[in-house]
């Protein structure tokens, strides 16, 4: 191939990245280096002045130190393009503002001293200035048509709006972008393999990235809060252009976990088909199952991501199970059991427990929620199924307990998450109630199947029902 190698190439990509920051600055008349709004627009908004190249330096920092992992969308010389182009540009002032907007509101970066959000006299400054951020990415949005002449740059603009107002708990806006990023993605054609064959190798590579982040969120989204699917996979998975093997190896894992949750899925979850079987849910917990690697060589934010995922996952297709009657006491497979969410919750519990909290935090309220729903199915299956007390053994009380501390741990779950988790706990298991919050024993947390199949097939085989039992989940509202 063509092209500098190695370390010549990496010093060339540094001084191209200098000349595009040195454009942008040259371009700049106020001495503070303040961004406004394109000069063919009013700048009167919340965030006049306070998109600046230290905020801009600040964002990028931690989304390529910490999210690019997990969203490998972007490019930092990507960036300084826009950065170049934003007085010009209100298509490139606007991806901006949403990016900014994201970074602040989702995973909640820490500006260091001097910049600009320690400066704003709020309770909460992130959320006080990504919110202007977002207002003013909308309000000067509707000055361009990118709906009749859509971009690469729109469709990411609407994903960082749609993560915005899933951070902010606004769902139906959040799920108004998310359809508008996927159906301006299918508008270019991003759905069709024939669409990358030409262009730039990086942006072909990005773009088709693009693509998958979108088919992941919107699957994980549609199971959430119950919508539809538009978005199928139709195109080859993404090379490692530009980057490591392990950070595409993660990503990719990250596609096949939510791969096989297809319309067929969705539409059962949805009730708009009955079509299942017993054979189909238990084979679709074990793809589940063997989507990863019990060893994973990836960065520690896309371990978070991918367990938090996967256990999230089965308990989805548990859930799927039991409201179809497909579930049994004597089933020789424990995943179609009723005590199945206590393995799942003991395998959730190990995972955590090796990552750090921050790892899990950069992910929003979004991994938060997915250990909520994982607590709040165990705490019914508490509720049903007699369990077998075990004094050397950590057992379903114990995963209650980390799990409940760690929703209140992480950031944003102690004020919209320990409240309905611990409702939930005094209405459906009183005398647990008062025990929780105890600190939970040092003990090194294994994965043993075979002990677990005791444990559970001892457990349900006294289980009084012969029928799923009605279980009860808290709205989120």
């Amino acid at each position: 191939k063509k092209g500098p190698k190695g370390s010549r190439a990496k010093v060339i990509s540094e001084l191209r990245l200098r000349e595009v920051q040195k454009q942008a600055e040259h371009r700049r008349n106020d001495s503070t280096q303040n961004y406004r709004s394109p000069t063919s627009s009013p700048s009167s908004t919340g965030s006049e002045g306070l998109l600046t190249l230290e905020l801009i330096n600040g964002c990028m920092e931690f989304f390529f130190a910490q999210m690019y992992p997990t969203m490998p969308i972007m490019h930092k010389e990507q960036i300084w393009k826009l950065v170049a182009d934003m007085d010009t540009s209100v298509e490139a002032y606007c991806l901006l503002c949403s990016f900014a907007a994201f970074m602040l509101i989702q995973p909640g970066i820490e500006m260091k001293a001097g910049q600009t959000l320690k400066s704003l006299a709020s309770a909460n400054p992130n959320v006080f200035l990504g919110t202007a951020f977002l207002d003013d990415a909308l309000r000067h949005r509707k000055r361009y048509d990118y709906i009749e002449k859509p971009s690469v740059n729109a469709v990411i603009t609407s994903f960082f709006l749609f993560g915005c107002c899933f951070g902010l708990n606004k769902h139906n806006t959040a799920w108004y972008h998310l359809r508008e990023a996927t159906t301006l993605a299918q508008i270019i054609g991003m759905q069709d393999e024939s669409t990358y064959s030409t262009g730039d190798p990086v942006d072909v590579t990005s773009r088709r990235r693009l693509f998958w982040l979108l088919f992941v969120t919107e699957r994980a989204y549609a199971l959430q809060k119950h919508r539809p699917l538009t978005l199928h996979a139709t195109i080859g998975l993404p090379t490692a252009q530009g980057d490591s093997s392990n950070t595409l190896a993660g990503f990719i894992h990250l596609v096949n976990v939510y791969r096989p949750f297809d319309d067929s899925f969705v539409g059962l979850w949805n009730k708009s088909r009955q079509d299942c079987s017993t054979l189909w849910l238990a084979h679709l917990q074990k793809q589940l199952t063997d989507a990863l690697p019990t060893h994973l060589e990836v960065k520690e934010t896309q371990e978070a991501d991918l367990r938090t995922s996967q256990h999230w996952l089965r308990t989805m297709v548990w859930q799927l199970s039991i409201t179809n009657g497909y579930l049994s006491s004597t089933s020789p497979d424990s995943s179609m059991t009723f005590g199945y969410p206590i393995e799942i919750a003991r395998d959730l519990v190990t995972d955590t427990g090796r990552l750090s909290q921050r790892s899990m935090e950069v992910h929003g309220i979004g991994l938060i929620e997915k250990i909520f729903d994982v607590a709040c199915t165990l705490v019914d299956v508490m509720s049903c199924v007699p369990i077998e007390s075990r004094n050397t053994e950590l057992g379903p009380q114990d995963y209650l307990n980390h799990l409940i501390r760690l929703i209140s741990t992480l950031r944003g779950g102690d004020s919209r998450y320990l409240p309905l988790i611990m409702t939930k706990i005094r209405d459906t298991l009183p005398s647990v109630a008062a025990t929780l919050h105890q600190p939970l024993p040092n003990i090194k947390l294994e994965k043993s199947g075979e002990d677990l199949q005791d444990s559970t097939a001892s457990s349900n085989s006294s289980s009084p029902y012969s029928t799923p039992p009605f279980l009860h989940y808290y709205p989120l509202s």
